[in-house]
Parts: structure tokens; C-alpha cells; sequence
């Protein structure tokens, strides 16, 4: 199965690099890089984490994990996951 990023996701992911490598470029490669590994092995176990409890009518295909701060929503459809967003965890959760 093959993991596919999303517009919004890699925005997100790249505003995050910016917004952390102001402080430090180090910890900024360090964070996505464990993002991108992350969502890489979804591709062995893409249900290792919760479904989305901010996805409306969640059809269980919809699930998140939170590290570093960063919340990553992402669907397991039949051929790829997609990773759908990204949003920093003291940002408002919005339901969608």
C-alpha cells in the first residue's frame, strides 16, 4: 500500500519546518523527518492508531496520531493512505 500526502498535509508540514527551524534547523529536519517516517509505516499497519474523533460520520476508515505537538489525520482507503492534515495540537480541533 502506498501512503500519498495530501495539498493541505504538505502545506501544513511545511509551514511547520519554517515555524520550527526560525529557533533551530536541526530540530526542524528532525520533527519531519519523524513525521514522514511516521506516516510511511502506515503503510505496514495503517490501523495502529485511533479513528479520527473529529471526523463527522466517520466511516472507520478516517484515523489521527499526535507527535510532537502535530496532530496528523489521515484515511486508509483500498490501494493508498492518504494523509489528509496536519494541524498543531493548540490550534482549535475542527470537525470536518
Amino acid at each position: 500500500m502506498v501512503v500519498v500526502w495530501g495539498n493541505s498535509a504538505k502545506a501544513e508540514l511545511k509551514k511547520a519546518f519554517d515555524y520550527i527551524s526560525l529557533d533551530s534547523v536541526q530540530n526542524a529536519i528532525m520533527v519531519r523527518d519523524i513525521k514522514i517516517d511516521m506516516t510511511l509505516d502506515l503503510a505496514k499497519n495503517p490501523e495502529k492508531h485511533p479513528l479520527d474523533k473529529f471526523k463527522t460520520s466517520n466511516d472507520g476508515t478516517w484515523l489521527a496520531f499526535e507527535k510532537h505537538h502535530y496532530r496528523v489525520s489521515y484515511r486508509v482507503l483500498k490501494d493508498q493512505i492518504r494523509v489528509v492534515r496536519m494541524r498543531h495540537t493548540s490550534q482549535s480541533p475542527l470537525k470536518y
